[in-house]
């Protein structure tokens, strides 16, 4: 698809789509992170495409790996969780201290030290000595630690990263010593003149590093880098929040326990020692604990082939996709928006990147077509918080629920595709309403092509999703293994398509043909692989259907090996099947300027640097995500070694009085506010160590309560006064921050609603009770349906299909709510119906549960059955939907016949 190029001038006065560079630089600017150049620029490409090798190291071998080298042999490498996870922090630490400024000179703080100097020279003069000290003290303190023009890595913060650098190696060299603190304490670690003992004249007489621990010193400075990372990458309250439950770790037991509601927190006094120890040296909770594992082990891989994804061109056709779809049609662009951002969120689960990235293209084109520039910023911002929630690949919270909930990943995909459906189609709904209200049609100027041909340029995109889908449900491989087979077959596949054109076909496909042949008949004769044979390995020789298993599931490394291969022979191929990133391309060209080889032409490097760009994009994507589980994890590590839990419950149960109502409002209040400015998954680690346990007793569905948390931090990204997606949007739509976030919610009020319909009929997200549920503990008395669930009709249709329909129509009542519109303008007591249909209609157990807590506190105690009583306000839901509906379909017709009837009336008054 085209349309007018970035350099004409703007149609209709409206500016064309955003530069690859102006995307960039508001990245940059929104997330607050340095424009490097020169060393420190490759400094950060090194580290984040070392930080990448290592996690696909993990992927393809696990913690332990044997690697040949040459002259040497074989050698045996292996790692410990607590290692790899301390070296997975350590990475994302170094990034932060390179990527992200410790301060701009536009912090409270540091505006108020600035007042300073200015203060002390009027009142003393310029010429004396305090004030000269002063201005030295100011000076060197901005050359420690300030950056204004986020251009430059500061004294500070290499002493930041030497720190980090030194806390990972300790772990890697004292892990012995490690493993006996868990008996004896981190305070029975070597002191600093023990293990070095040439510093013992320096610090012998120091009592602070004579006397304690080397564990305990780099856990404490560990924990301070940790809070120091998180406010410069996710902002000053996330660091507030943990740095507060440290505190509330050493000195909660100053609580009163007899202290009405308040003294439920109540907690045993703890020293500094045992809180070090279980916050850093340990794999249960704190900064290593379950969240990072869950990074390690998931997040990272699959961020990674999110990156692999974009950088391969995959996000740019599925944009062109989404416009060659519905661009010509009614409310065209604003379709496309919500259909590439949908796509989008197959490769990233960043609500802030997707908005930007896709919204320089897609926000554009819908002001041109009719729709306000707060109205444009708000559907982008709304479809692109929900690449969260959309499966397959969904967002990092969602790789949190598998740990934390022990589900498989296939399953969460199974719960969560309905109400991501239901909420794609929300949006859809208002924006074609909308389109309806204003007369807004499609963009005639866009030249798109049909959607079968643009599939024939572009179809190998979809194999790798289909890939994951396949691996992660059909072969039931784990998380980290379907992403990291997806990924190879990405790779291969990109070099295959880099390597293939109509001269080329015939050598492409010899060289993959030579390959296999020679592999199947080196494992039908040794056993091994060709590569084995070289290196001197030998083994027992495999019946040919085993070798051929064998090498199929090998097939996609020979595809890589044969695109490379056709490559070396053909360097200066042109693949027209294949449109690589903007950037990778932009890489390329300047390596190929700098070397002065032309090396930006010759296929085979920008295959490479497709690679080492992919790495390098994906490692930088991920340090925020890092950082926020290793910060995050801080919270149930507290409440863990605290024993905060029990009480905690205790303490929002009395709170809402037994109301699931009141505790399920609660709960998304709570989700909301804590969500604003923050990511999702920070955001779901907090509410879920503190609030899934008390929703879980009230009998929700553990895995509903997990989904409804996670819905609520989606919201909050696009819920004003803060709303992070929709200020991007509006950096992008040059429209009113404030005005876009309003809309964006508004646009997104079916996800608020949604998440109260699956929880009080979890038929919606598949989950039904067991049948020996009163046996078992009530964390394990719900399951994923099954197809024999879905066969029985008895079941199936009242728990499953009528709420799932009932949904989905709610849904446009809602939209006709929202935008004031249906077939034609709806009036205010028309609008009232119409919510009061749309909540009938998607979560009638919100309306009856209220009612009967209400009139439970004046005694009156109501017990129908649920089932019949659902079934009754869906009918009701429905047939004042269908009443409002047919009304207004009416009304339209009227007001057709109306202004047709004025324009002949007009045509025949015309002189002639």
């Amino acid at each position: 698809m085209s349309t007018n190029s970035q350099d004409e001038s703007p149609v209709d006065g409206v500016e064309a789509e955003l530069s690859r560079e102006e995307t960039d630089e508001l990245l940059q600017e929104i997330e607050r992170r340095r424009s490097l150049t020169g060393l420190a620029a490759f400094a950060v490409s090194a580290i984040g495409i070392l930080f990448s090798v290592f996690q696909m190291w993990l992927a393809a071998r696990s913690f332990t790996a044997t690697v040949w080298i040459p002259l040497v042999g074989t050698l045996e490498i292996s790692l410990q969780l607590l290692q790899a996870n301390a070296i997975h922090v350590a990475f994302a630490l170094v990034l932060t201290f390179l990527m992200f400024p410790a301060s701009m000179g536009d912090g409270f703080v540091v505006r108020n030290l600035g007042k300073v100097v200015p203060a002390i020279s009027s009142r003393l003069g310029e010429d004396n000595p305090v004030t000269r000290a002063a201005e030295r003290v100011r000076g060197f303190s901005r050359w420690l630690v300030l950056d204004p023009t986020r251009s430059r890595v500061t004294p500070f913060d290499v002493l930041c990263i030497i720190t980090a650098f030194l806390a990972a190696l300790y772990f890697l060299t004292d892990f012995r010593e490690i493993r006996d603190m868990r008996v004896f304490g981190v305070n029975s670690g070597r002191p600093l003149p023990e293990m070095f003992p040439l510093l013992e004249p320096v610090v012998g007489g120091l009592p602070i590093l004579s006397d304690v621990s080397v564990a305990f010193i780099l856990g404490v400075l560990g924990v301070l880098l940790v809070l120091e990372a998180t406010r410069r990458t996710l902002g000053l309250p996330l660091m507030i929040i943990v740095a507060a439950f440290i505190v509330y770790a050493r000195w909660g037991y100053l609580i009163n326990s007899g202290t009405p509601f308040l003294g439920l927190l109540a907690i045993p006094e703890l020293t500094w020692g045992s809180i070090i120890q279980n916050l850093w040296y340990n794999t249960e909770n704190g900064v290593f604990g379950i969240p990072v594992t869950v990074s390690v082990q998931f997040i990272y891989i699959f961020i990674l082939f999110g990156s692999f994804l974009e950088m391969s061109g995959a996000g740019q056709w599925f944009i062109d996709l989404a416009y060659a779809a519905t661009g010509d049609r009614k409310g065209g662009p604003a379709k496309a928006s919500i259909l590439a951002s949908g796509f989008m969120g197959t490769i990233s689960g960043s609500s802030i990147a997707n908005t930007v990235t896709t919204g320089a293209f897609t926000i554009p084109l819908m002001k041109r077509s009719g729709y306000s520039p707060e109205f444009a910023g708000a559907v982008e911002a709304s479809a692109s918080s929900g690449g969260q929630i959309l499966p397959p690949v969904m967002g990092a919270a969602a790789f949190l629920m598998v740990q934390y909930t022990a589900t498989p990943f296939r399953e969460i995909i199974i719960l969560a595709t309905i109400p991501a459906v239901v909420f794609f189609f929300g949006v859809w709904v208002m924006v074609h309403l909308k389109a309806t209200r204003e007369g807004i049609g499609g963009l005639s100027d866009i030249d798109t092509v049909p959607v079968r041909e643009h599939m024939k340029h572009g179809w190998f995109y979809l194999v790798p999703i289909f890939l994951l889908l396949y691996y992660l449900i059909i072969a039931r491989l784990s998380v980290a293994r379907s992403a990291w087979f997806t990924l190879v077959a990405l790779t291969a596949l990109i070099a295959f398509v880099s390597a293939y054109s109509e001269d080329t076909r015939g050598i492409l496909f010899g060289i993959l043909a030579a390959i296999v042949g020679a592999e199947l008949v080196s494992h039908v004769v040794a056993g091994v692989a060709v590569t084995g044979l070289l290196t001197g390995a030998s083994g027992t020789g495999l019946e040919i259907g085993q070798a051929a298993g064998v090498v199929v599931a090998r097939l996609g490394w020979y595809a890589m090996l044969a695109g490379v291969v056709t490559l070396l022979i053909r360097p200066d191929l042109d693949a027209k099947y294949l449109e690589l990133n903007p950037t990778v391309q932009k890489t390329a060209e300047t390596a190929g300027e700098k070397t002065g080889r032309g090396l930006d032409d010759n296929q085979l490097f920008r295959l490479g640097t497709f690679v080492v760009k992919s790495m390098e994009e994906g490692a930088k994507t991920a340090v925020p995500v890092v950082i926020a589980v290793a910060a995050a994890g801080v919270i149930p590590g507290v409440i863990s070694v605290s024993g905060l839990g029990p009480n905690l419950t205790s303490l929002l149960l009395a709170l809402s009085g037994g109301s699931i109502v009141v505790m399920l409002v609660v709960t998304a209040i709570a989700s909301i506010i804590l969500g604003m400015g923050m990511p999702t998954t920070v955001t779901y680690i907090i509410l879920i160590s503190m609030l899934a346990t008390p929703l879980v007793e009230f009998g929700i569905p553990l895995l509903a309560a997990h989904l409804f948390i996670l819905y609520f931090g989606v919201i909050a990204d696009i819920t004003p006064p803060v709303a992070v997606a929709a200020y991007a949007a509006s950096g992008v739509a040059k429209s009113d921050p404030f005005e876009t976030g309003v809309k964006a919610f508004s646009l997104s009020l079916n996800k608020a609603i949604v998440p109260f319909a699956f929880v009080l009929a979890p038929g919606i997200v598949l989950l039904r009770e067991k049948e020996n549920a009163a046996t078992l503990p009530i964390r394990e008395q719900n399951r994923v349906v099954g197809f024999a669930d879905l066969a029985e009709l008895s079941y199936s249709v009242p728990e499953i299909l009528v709420p799932v329909v009932g949904v989905f129509i709610g849904v446009v009542a809602l939209g006709a709510t929202v935008i004031g519109t249906l077939y034609t303008s709806v009036n205010r007591v028309e609008r009232t119906g119409f919510a009061l249909s749309s909540v009938l209609l998607m979560a009638p157990g919100l309306l009856s549960t209220a009612v009967f807590d209400l009139v439970g506190v004046f005694g009156v105690t109501v017990s129908p059955d649920p089932l019949v009583l659902d079934l009754t306000l869906r009918a009701l839901g429905l047939v004042i939907f269908v009443v409002l509906a047919v009304r207004n379909r009416r009304e339209a017709v009227i007001e057709a016949a109306q202004r047709e009837g004025a324009e002949a009336s007009e045509e025949r008054t015309e002189p002639a």
